[in-house]
């Protein structure tokens, strides 16, 4: 649905994302490249800034952000709040589950959902979502699944990318950079 030669969006990935409602992501190798420090008690993680900013921009614009892992994580609690993230499952239940419950929550379906992973755990949300897509370092199995394949890595700007996407599919980013150039 993208054709990285030309650098443009299939008319059916377009209208894919001018239907997304609800952004929901993993979190280590998705939002961060994956690793992990420990030591003495405590676990530290390294996010990028600008996919931080592109969830709050999705935010301004209506969009829900949430974010779904299987390892809970106080690095991942303390980015979330910093970010006012809207919905945050860590447990090791099944994804699709967690989706599901987000999903009941707000009355959206799952056509209306971008789901950004790169693992197997992913799949099974991969494989429902309107919008599923894979970080450009993730498993070929996720990348398989996906409608759209970052040109970024997990934790390398990947998060930005969709966001952007989003913004630019549904005509909300101009405006963005209109108001952040005056």
């Amino acid at each position: 649905m993208f054709d990285r030669r030309q650098g443009k969006l299939s008319r059916s990935l377009r209208a894919r994302l001018t239907r997304v409602n609800l952004f929901l992501c993993d979190v280590d190798g998705v939002l961060t490249d994956g690793t992990v420090w420990m030591g003495n008690g405590v676990e530290t993680k390294r996010f990028h800034i600008r996919d931080g900013l592109g969830l709050r921009l999705l935010q301004r614009q209506g969009i829900k952000v949430g974010w779904i892992s299987r390892r809970a994580s106080s690095a991942t609690t303390q980015r979330a709040e910093d970010l006012k993230i809207d919905f945050l499952h860590q447990t090791d239940a099944n994804k699709v589950a967690a989706v599901e419950s987000i999903l009941g929550r707000t009355g959206l379906q799952w056509a209306e959902v971008c789901y950004v992973g790169d693992d197997i755990v992913d799949l099974g949300a991969l494989k429902r979502a309107g919008v599923a897509v894979a970080v450009g370092d993730g498993l070929l199995e996720a990348r398989k699944a996906a409608h759209y394949v970052t040109k970024a890595r997990g934790g390398h700007g990947a998060i930005r990318e969709v966001a952007e996407l989003i913004l630019k599919a549904q005509n909300k980013w101009r405006p963005l950079v209109d108001e952040y150039s005056s």
